[in-house]
């Protein structure tokens, strides 16, 4: 019988760590190329987008300062709308997503692959905050105006806005003595009904 150790062929490969060194390097690179590519579609879908907006970018007047209409790069890119809202592409890389920031988190204002679907949207969105700004600026010089009608020449109240003030104040102090009471009332009963259990 033959000793199996003499045909055992020693190990002949050698590792080498600049060998792996190179062969994650160059697949870090593959993946970087993969990345970029993908962050170019992306601006460039987003670019489509803004030419198919630029009339309507154009149309917004001059003076209003609440638009940005730009593409920021990053990850991902991003075409900016206003300070809140900005459409980005979905996790498919064919859909967009126009998004907006609010008090209570980011909300999706609509996420469709139909490039003409989106503009609309967009279209709309920025009408509704135009006129939005237009309703404020109508609020505000209403309220001045009725200031100015309230205080006399002399810089007083006027008698009848004197009364209207106090019977506010009046009307104010009443509902919150009479909340007060029914909060109190709610207190109690709650009191009663835990302190003694039937």
């Amino acid at each position: 019988m033959s000793d199996r150790g003499d045909n055992v062929v020693p190990h002949t490969k050698i590792r080498s760590l600049r060998d792996a060194v190179r062969k994650v390097r160059l697949a870090d690179a593959d993946r970087a190329d993969v990345i970029a590519d993908l962050h170019e579609t992306e601006k460039a879908r987003l670019e489509l987008l803004s030419e198919e907006l630029a009339d309507v970018f154009r149309e917004v007047p001059e003076d209003d300062d609440q638009f940005s209409f730009q593409i920021v790069p990053g990850n991902p890119p991003r075409l900016w709308i206003d300070i809140t809202s900005h459409i980005t592409m979905a996790r498919d890389r064919r859909s967009y997503r126009f998004l907006k920031d609010t008090r209570l988190g980011r909300t999706v204002i609509m996420e469709s692959a139909s490039i003409d679907d989106v503009a609309d949207c967009v279209t709309d969105y920025i009408a509704e905050r135009i006129l939005e700004k237009e309703r404020s600026f109508e609020a505000d010089w209403l309220l001045r105006r009725l200031r100015h009608d309230a205080v006399k020449e002399d810089g007083s109240l006027s008698t009848a806005t004197q009364k209207e003030s106090l019977a506010a104040t009046m009307g104010n102090l009443l509902i919150v003595f009479l909340l007060g009471i029914l909060i109190g009332a709610v207190g109690l009963i709650a009191y009663a009904w835990f302190a003694n259990p039937i």
